[in-house]
């Protein structure tokens, strides 16, 4: 299940609690709230996961693009190779050859800052998803403390 959907779940659970007059607290399904932690602390490593496959596929197209790149290199020298041979060609040769080389190197550049961009949104998005789960965790734990708290305070006291 997709996280967002255990943090929409979990909103629900808070917004069907039952309110505690005249205070800011409210109560809330036990069972239900544990369930939603224990499915959220199983689709973290799984956002997790998908982040690192991004991360994977940014490296392939790294790759590739490096791959291309050499691949244009090394047909821009075969070929700058060939014309050094003719002594008015020479020239033109080289200038192509450096265009060829610099286009490609622009361009595995471009891919590259593209797929670190991409890589980076996710991630942060990833992090403020991570954000908000934990501040209404943290919020549940504290809402549950706070009940304790107050029921822990209004029982009888017992005696020594």
């Amino acid at each position: 299940m997709d996280i967002l959907q255990l943090i929409d779940r979990l909103e629900e659970l808070f917004n069907a609690a039952k309110a505690v007059p005249f205070t800011h607290n409210v109560v809330v399904d036990e069972d239900r709230m544990l369930e939603l932690i224990d499915q959220m602390r199983i689709a973290i490593p799984e956002e997790v996961k998908k982040a690192q496959q991004v991360m994977a596929q940014r490296d392939r197209v790294m790759a590739q693009a490096q791959e291309e790149a050499n691949r244009t290199l090394q047909l821009s020298r075969d070929k700058a190779d060939q014309l050094v041979e003719r002594d008015l060609i020479v020239q033109e040769a080289q200038r192509r050859a450096e265009q060829i080389l610099s286009q490609a190197r622009s361009e595995a550049e471009s891919t590259r800052i593209d797929a670190d961009n991409y890589v980076v949104d996710t991630l942060m998005q990833l992090q403020d998803q991570i954000s908000k789960m934990s501040n209404q965790v943290a919020n549940g734990i504290r809402m549950v403390q706070e009940e304790q708290m107050r029921k822990g305070s209004t029982s009888p006291e017992k005696e020594v």
